[in-house]
């Protein structure tokens, strides 16, 4: 063979061992791309439409009556009514399920209303549309603001409507829930603390009038604000604001640093640890029903939680 055929041969094998390359990464492009696809169609329409974590705890609170013990409370957070293709469907299957599960009460710790092109008083009647279940079924309901509820500038719109609809609306106070069944007993003391993220989380004025041997559960919108708390004040208490996350890796430590949070340290999902709040106090972040920036949620499905009470 002369040297002309040899180069031809050798360019020939070159040009078949490019094409070979780029085939293959052009192979693993699409295959990022279909894997993208799939996962962001499962986070928009699957995660956060059709599943619904029903999450399940127990809470031991000293000085609880007998007419409390065994009772159920539910809690669920974070509408976000107004946001982009917001998550009304699933607000109306929690609130149904809600309904039938017939809880001694119901805590809603903040974050109803999104920004909106909408007025505010159209999305304030869209949120106690969604909730009127719930009074309707004479459930006690108590409710706490978001951040997102003071950027908005609903705060004073929601409250009224809430409680001309029979929910009480808590900020920076305590109120004694009435015992299931018309119990007589020891009553147990409900506290709502305001948002810290907008500078309206307020916790000393909040135990203020709680007696210090009186059972209570302890309702706030942002996790950080279960530090602050006093040391036993808080036996068992619910943050929302955290999403889970929204957007969560499987093995993402519970107590992280987000975004969302400003780079503080807060616990975004489950129970805190132990390490995380003063001695006596627990506390559990759920993951909201709503969105935040956008309409995805992947490995932090919408919840509703149970929490079933006893004494300690």
């Amino acid at each position: 063979m002369n040297s002309s055929a040899a180069r031809d041969d050798g360019s020939e094998s070159g040009r078949r061992g490019h094409r070979r390359g780029r085939s293959w990464l052009t192979g693993v492009v699409a295959v990022v791309i279909a894997l993208g696809l799939l996962v962001t169609g499962y986070g928009v329409a699957i995660e956060p439409r059709l599943i619904l974590e029903e999450e399940r705890i127990q809470a031991r609170i000293p000085g609880l009556g007998p007419d409390w013990n065994g009772a159920e409370v539910m809690v669920f957070s974070d509408l976000q009514v107004g946001m982009w293709w917001d998550n009304t469907s699933m607000i109306e299957r929690v609130v149904e399920r809600t309904v039938v599960a017939e809880p001694a009460a119901v805590l809603l710790p903040g974050d109803f209303l999104y920004q909106s092109e909408a007025s505010i008083q159209e999305r304030v009647d869209d949120v106690t549309r969604l909730l009127e279940p719930l009074t309707a079924a004479e459930i006690p309901v108590y409710a706490i603001m978001g951040n997102h509820d003071y950027a908005v500038g609903a705060v004073e719109e929601l409250t009224t409507a809430f409680e001309e609809r029979g929910i009480e609306v808590l900020a920076n106070e305590a109120v004694l829930v009435p015992a299931p069944g018309g119990g007589r007993g020891s009553g147990l003391f409900l506290v709502g603390v305001g948002p810290s993220s907008v500078g309206e989380a307020d916790p000393s004025a909040a135990f203020d009038g709680v007696p210090a041997a009186a059972p209570r559960l302890v309702m706030m919108h942002n996790p950080t604000t279960f530090p602050e708390l006093p040391a036993g004040a808080a036996p068992m208490s619910v943050a929302g604001h955290t999403h889970c996350g929204q957007i969560a890796l499987p093995w993402s430590p519970e107590s992280s640093y987000m975004g969302l949070t400003e780079e503080e340290e807060i616990v975004a999902d489950g129970f805190a640890p132990d390490d995380y709040g003063a001695e006596g106090n627990e506390m559990f972040v759920t993951c909201g029903i709503g969105f935040s920036l956008l309409p995805v949620r992947i490995n932090a499905p919408p919840q509703l939680l149970t929490i079933e009470l006893h004494p300690a």
